[in-house]
């Protein structure tokens, strides 16, 4: 466990140092050439459904081994060294300060114009005719969303399986954004990836939903509400944390939005609240970081058990 408070400590002081990965390259981006190279040599011709389950398996296989080696090596090194270099690794896979960055930046932004500019780069929908409303819903979404699979999931799999288990969950998470579409070309190519994705984030996504609560206590008897809200999400995990961002925040989430050019109609959470406004960003920002301290706390108790013991 202290490899895992180590981790979240450097995410959260150092982040993610943009000279560096300019340098040798972010290890995501290692993550999706390998995709790539697999989707393009694969991805054709008959059987590609079970292309797919090879492809996610030699994928999580693959840098799951690579990550194994090199945090045996890491262990042979003397004192503290290897463990904090364990750690840094890991926290490149964490994404809470770069995640509120991105979604700060929607809140500062100064014209309406600027701030469809900045929730582009950070959601899929279309943004062009967003209002007010709609930029901050759907920063709250992704904030939410990314809070479960960007942070509280890597830190789940770290704790459970190491570096190891961190990286195989990231490369199935990154799989799953890059192929893991029910389009013509990925529906059968991506499936496994989505599956796997999908299992992979059933309890990271509703202990994102618990630790909300445990952030405002008073939602414990909002549960049913959030867990009925969650149920009738398409996904059976995205529902969990941003149904407990709109009742903690009080405001609607979900409901339609367009993605080149087709409008999609999306279940509403909490649909008896408020439109959002920037403001709820901001409070939402403020609820993410309450979450991270409280998870951080509870890895930390958990490393002192663990050293006690």
């Amino acid at each position: 466990m202290a490899l895992v408070v180590l981790a979240i400590l450097i995410d959260a002081i150092v982040g993610d140092p943009p000279t560096l990965w300019q340098r040798v390259g972010h290890p995501v981006t290692w993550f999706g050439k390998a995709i790539d190279a697999l989707d393009l040599r694969l991805n054709r011709g008959a059987a590609r459904r079970q292309k797919g389950v090879l492809a996610i398996a030699a994928l999580a296989l693959g840098f799951g081994f690579l990550a194994a080696v090199v945090a045996g090596a890491l262990a042979l090194l003397p004192g503290p060294v290897g463990l904090l270099v364990e750690a840094a690794l890991a926290s490149s896979l964490i994404a809470h300060r770069s995640l509120h960055q991105h979604v700060a930046a929607v809140a500062d932004a100064p014209t309406l114009a600027e701030a469809r500019r900045r929730v582009a780069m950070i959601v899929g929908r279309d943004t062009a005719s967003l209002e007010e409303a709609g930029i901050a819903r759907a920063s709250i979404e992704t904030l939410s969303e990314s809070l479960s699979d960007g942070v509280v999931a890597p830190l789940f799999w770290l704790a459970v399986a190491g570096l190891p288990g961190l990286v195989v969950y990231k490369v199935v998470n990154t799989a799953d954004s890059m192929i893991g579409h029910r389009t013509p070309r990925h529906e059968a190519f991506g499936a496994a990836a989505a599956r796997l994705d999908d299992l992979m984030n059933l309890v990271p996504a509703r202990l994102t939903a618990a630790l909300v609560i445990l952030a405002r206590p008073a939602l414990r008897h909002r549960f049913a509400a959030i867990k009925a809200d969650a149920d009738r999400h398409v996904s059976p995990n995205a529902g969990w944390p941003e149904a407990a961002f709109a009742h903690a925040l009080g405001v609607s989430l979900g409901g339609p939005r367009t993605y080149a050019g087709r409008l999609v109609d999306g279940v509403r959470l909490n649909a008896g609240g408020r439109a959002p406004d920037r403001s709820d960003v901001r409070a939402g920002l403020a609820l993410s970081r309450q979450v991270g301290l409280i998870e951080a706390g509870l890895y930390a108790l958990l490393a002192l058990a663990a050293a006690l013991a």
